[in-house]
């Protein structure tokens, strides 16, 4: 059993040091783009003869709270209108399809060119409802914004000319974060989110590696949308997979970091849970569908499908941590009751090296949003602690999500709730889409941190202190976790 044990708990940590491995990889490449001048070829939107025929998509489902702000913001987009088409993809089915419908008529009437599109079910859900849309658009380019998100009026400016290089079939941009000091919560995903859009998009699209749309917040160019085989519903992460078939049929995608499209974070604990089951899992089940495909590709390089790995199976690294996780209690015994394994960990130890890693590849980000300094370096380090430690709490649920992926259970893209909220007095907790109930997780989650709990009184008790910041951090994360699903109970 405690060969077991170790070789599981080795072979874990050797993994997770070959996915830091992969973001210094990033890093390095980060570093190279940012010395780079962008010498793209680009439309010039002055002259008329270059304006292309832009149709946007909003895709609706019961979003009473945000669609008014939406449909607002991008009504005051700077662009041709007769070269303009908006498209309200309405799934819904609650008063926010009325609520929705009045407010297009209005905008129709002040010469806005919008439409509203409804379905009779959610057939293929998100993914379905941009494909009907597809069919009957007008637009040589596609731009996609999720209800929360509110792009600025320029938006359209920054990024259509990009594809006048016609094997651009993507053009991304960086997510920025309406409410991102409203709590501890909005802080952590605002980090995660900032480290993605800023050195792992950066990083992937220096290298020519594969990327992704990231489902909003970017434009494509229709006919690469169907020679990739159009939208498909079979995963929860519709963006990914067709980002993922789009590169396989050798499109380039276009990744703009300095070019910011604001939106709002979950500020309730549950609202956050739907949306990391739903990225995680669907990553995962991208991984099954894919990456057997991007293997056998003899032309896709060896370091492409290296990144490639790690980035479809990004969300399968919270699966290894709570594995290194829980077997660390073990191996605390083990280790002080076996002298004669002291070398072999004196060896695995070496593995701390990834967290050196990380520590060093978030920083560049957040000295890139923030701001460098001793004092931003000071928070920076707390945020590192806090968010690791937190993301360690999510890890039961996000790795649920990922088994159910990798199996090939199925399950009901869950929306995330939006709340209309961007400064501290904004009230919530009234939100009618939250659900108000525990789950097995947080049992799981609360067992685990009492579990961490026994673990630094083990490492009292033993005077064996090699583990004790990573199981205090464990202790804090699952603490956060239960206690804030327990309580906040939305």
């Amino acid at each position: 059993m405690e060969t077991a044990i170790i070789i599981i708990y080795t072979l874990a940590l050797a993994v997770i040091f070959l996915y830091s491995l992969a973001q210094l990889n990033l890093l390095i490449n980060y570093l190279k783009a940012s010395k780079k001048t962008d010498d793209a070829p680009v439309f010039d939107l002055n002259n008329p003869k270059e304006v292309p025929f832009v149709t946007v998509q909003l895709p609706l489902y019961n979003e009473l709270y945000v669609v008014e702000r939406l449909l607002d913001n991008i009504a005051k987009l700077d662009y041709p209108k007769d070269k303009l088409e908006i498209q309200v993809l309405d799934d819904s089915t609650d008063a926010s399809l009325e609520t929705t419908r009045e407010k297009i008529e209005v905008l129709k009437n002040a010469g806005i060119p919008i439409t509203h599109i409804t379905r009779t079910n959610r057939s293929g859900f998100k993914a379905g409802a941009l494909k009907e849309g597809l069919q009957i658009a007008k637009g040589e380019f596609i731009a996609i914004f999720d209800s929360d998100f509110v792009p600025n009026a320029d938006w359209l400016r920054k990024t259509v000319p990009y594809f006048k290089n016609e094997n651009i079939g993507v053009v991304q941009t960086r997510w920025a974060h309406l409410n991102r000091d409203y709590s501890l919560l909005t802080r952590i995903q605002a980090f995660a989110l900032d480290f993605h859009f800023v050195l792992e998009q950066v990083g992937r699209n220096f290298g020519h590696h594969f990327i992704n749309f990231n489902g909003t917040a970017g434009i494509w160019r229709k006919t690469c949308i169907l020679d990739a085989g159009n939208w498909q519903g079979d995963t929860l992460t519709e963006d990914l997979d067709l980002s993922y078939r789009a590169q396989l049929k050798k499109w380039d995608f276009k990744y703009l970091v300095d070019v910011e499209t604001p939106a709002e974070l979950p500020v309730a604990i549950s609202a956050a849970r739907s949306q990391q089951f739903r990225w995680n899992k669907g990553a995962a089940e991208n991984f099954q569908k894919l990456y057997g495909r991007l293997l056998k590709d003899p032309t896709v390089s060896f370091k492409t499908k290296f990144h490639s790995f790690f980035h479809l199976l990004n969300s399968s690294m919270f699966l290894l941590v709570l594995l290194v996780a829980i077997l660390s209690v073990p191996v605390l015994y083990i280790k002080n009751n076996n002298p004669a394994y002291s070398g072999y960990f004196n060896v695995i130890a070496g593995f701390a090296l990834s967290t050196l890693i990380f520590f060093g590849c978030y920083w560049v980000t957040y000295k890139r949003i923030h701001g460098g300094g001793f004092k931003n370096f000071v928070n920076y380090i707390g945020m590192f602690f806090t968010f690791f430690s937190i993301a360690m709490g999510f890890s039961v649920h996000n790795s649920l999500a990922v088994l159910e992926g990798h199996f090939g259970k199925k399950s009901e893209f869950i929306r995330t709730p939006k709340f209309n909220i961007s400064k501290l007095g904004d009230n919530w907790k009234s939100n009618i889409y939250l659900k108000k109930s525990l789950s097995l997780n947080t049992l799981l989650e609360t067992l685990l941190f009492l579990y961490f709990g026994f673990a630094i009184y083990s490492a009292v008790q033993l005077n064996d202190f090699g583990l004790i910041l990573f199981h205090l951090m464990l202790f804090a994360g699952f603490g956060f976790v239960a206690f804030k699903s327990i309580f906040s109970r939305v």
